[in-house]
């Protein structure tokens, strides 16, 4: 269940950033056609990541302006660099290998270079997006020979972007990337765009502060002030959306096992995987027990036959029995959007209010 008002919020206090000059949302993070259309009527832009994300945009929103769509495919076929480039579609690289294999595709093309800054930020190692164990970007130690290959292929930079991961609460961190990049972009006498990512934290946990919106208002400021030519851009996907979704599902089954208590709930890693894949913590609330003490210490797992289909572990809740109703909060995002059928289990169901 998604409540729209929170994104319209959300949408609102990223485009009062005085120093950031557009907002792309990632549309990986939730691609409901709902969503999408409220996004776009508060003028927020898009970052798609496949051929396949710009055509459901195109159907969710007829009248979408492409020259607010970012393309940053990641090892993808040559093909879908020829398709974004054909489509007019603003084109982002982040390896050497096109340039060095194809560089007739990119001749007299305007391009965004997805650089690593070196070192990866975030709640999990899976979602650290920097680094040279991180399969993404042009390191900066490659920038000379990255030069020369854009030289040979007659492509022109306009744009340099970073992303160093998810789930960032530090507001100063998107100052020490912006540095990183605005000192590699003198190299390139031709970019106009700063693209800084996206991993803005949200609060996972009860007592979790917000994300401090003034402070990297602030922190951004410095860059701005030192290259007033550059524009910033964010590009967030769960700071718009996740807060904004709360999973429903209903109590399946009790069990005691030794010292361990289970609940089991309709609803698994099949439709949140995020606890399975990256150790998220959603927190999780009875609502049909709602104002009645926690006194039972137990882990939260679903119907899906995988020992990790776990989407909590040591949580306190109430006395819970089956059918009771179950809310797992933060599922805006990477939620029924990396949702499977895994065990011919059907996929959860999606309402915005």
């Amino acid at each position: 269940v998604y409540d729209r008002a929170s994104i319209q919020t959300a949408a609102r206090d990223l485009l009062n950033l005085k120093n950031v000059g557009r907002i792309l949302y990632a549309v990986k993070a939730n691609d409901n056609v709902d969503l999408l259309r409220t996004l776009a009527a508060e003028d927020i832009g898009f970052e798609c990541v496949s051929p396949g994300e710009v055509e459901w945009l195109e159907k969710a929103i007829p009248d979408l302006d492409l020259g607010r769509l970012l393309f940053t495919p990641n090892f993808a076929p040559r093909q879908e660099y020829e398709w974004g480039l054909d489509k007019g579609l603003q084109v982002t690289l982040d390896n050497l290998y096109p340039l060095q294999a194809w560089p007739e595709v990119f001749k007299g093309q305007d391009l965004f270079i997805r650089l690593d800054p070196g070192q990866g930020r975030g709640h999990h190692e899976h979602v650290k997006t920097a680094g040279v164990h991180s399969k993404f970007g042009v390191p900066l130690f490659e920038i000379d020979e990255l030069i020369r290959l854009i030289d040979a292929a007659g492509a022109n930079v306009i744009g340099i972007h970073a992303h160093s991961g998810s789930g960032v609460q530090d507001p100063d961190s998107w100052r020490a990337v912006a540095a990183i990049l605005t000192e590699a972009a003198q190299r390139f006498p031709n970019v106009k765009t700063i693209d800084l990512g996206g991993g803005l934290g949200i609060p996972e946990k009860p007592g979790d502060k917000d994300f401090d919106l003034a402070e990297l208002d602030q922190a951004l400021s410095e860059i701005r002030d030192a290259f007033p030519h550059y524009e910033l851009w964010l590009e967030p996907g769960r700071y718009l959306v996740a807060r904004s979704g709360v999973l429903l599902t209903r109590v399946t089954q009790v069990k005691g096992k030794g010292d361990m208590r289970y609940i089991g709930v309709g609803a698994g890693m099949n439709a949140l995987i995020r606890p399975a894949l990256y150790g998220a913590y959603h927190e999780i609330v009875n609502l049909s027990k709602s104002g009645e003490p926690a006194t039972d210490t137990v882990t939260v797992v679903g119907p899906i036959c995988e020992t990790g289909d776990r989407l909590g572990s040591d949580r306190l809740l109430p006395s819970s029995e089956e059918n009771d109703v179950i809310l797992i909060a933060n599922t805006g995002a990477y939620g029924f959007v990396m949702s499977s059928n895994y065990n011919r289990r059907a996929v959860t169901t999606e309402i915005v209010i």
